[in-house]
């Protein structure tokens, strides 16, 4: 595996990422890797090196360049990063033109939902994404106010049922939400887990939950890039 640390233009300014891809130089499908408050860490680091074990080109952006999501999360310079990101990708000559997800964590699942606007992308999974149906920091507006509607690509929706940050009555509206508008999209709850379930480096004991959501978000990207 090839792994290197880039910098990337947009709109916003410069952000540090972390590219990893095969040493085969074979056109892939690629995967966008979005971080949350735990900001631009080796764990989301991990999990891009993961998904290119798994066979895609996986690069994950410091869209917050190192500053608090709670502070500085904007919906229209989150989904320039993610816009400038996937123009990157598709100008290289490993990447697949065109399937292209991406897979966010806390406020980079809610991140993932406001992309799936974008065109160009294939797929967007969030894993226990906040401000999803109660308002950005900051705004009035939820990220299903600002996107649910114009939603494009299929959705993996990924929560705990112990976290403590999003309760299941805005799972709920988000189920509601996004049925009444005609998205496609699949909700998976593990209800003996929290937020934060799928990072390693927390000392969680949620192993089979972690290694069920893993295969989830392969078997949807297979879907998804088909």
């Amino acid at each position: 595996m090839i792994t290197e640390e880039i910098t990337i233009d947009a709109p916003s300014g410069a952000m540090n990422a972390h590219l990893a891809r095969t040493e085969d130089n074979r056109r892939r499908p690629a995967v966008i890797v979005l971080e949350g408050i735990y900001g631009f860490d080796d764990e989301i680091k991990r999990i891009t090196n993961q998904a290119a074990a798994a066979g895609y080109a996986a690069i994950a952006i410091d869209y917050l360049r190192g500053r608090d999501a709670k502070t500085v999360f904007n919906a229209q310079d989150v989904c320039a990063d993610v816009a400038a990101t996937r123009d990157w990708l598709d100008d290289q000559s490993f990447v697949q033109h065109g399937k292209i997800a991406t897979w966010g964590f806390g406020y980079g699942g809610t991140a993932a939902f406001l992309a799936s606007t974008l065109p160009g992308l294939a797929a967007s999974i969030a894993f226990y994404e906040q401000s999803i149906a109660r308002p950005i920091p900051g705004t009035s507006a939820t990220a299903l106010d600002e996107a649910g509607a114009a939603v494009r690509t299929p959705l993996l929706l990924v929560f705990g049922g112990h976290d403590e940050q999003i309760g299941p009555d805005e799972i709920a509206t988000i189920r509601k939400r996004l049925s009444e508008n005609n998205k496609t999209f699949e909700i998976q709850e593990y209800a003996d887990v929290g937020h934060s379930f799928f990072r390693e480096d927390l000392g969680t004991i949620a192993t089979r939950q972690i290694a069920d959501a893993w295969d989830r978000v392969q078997s949807f990207l297979r879907r998804s890039f088909a």
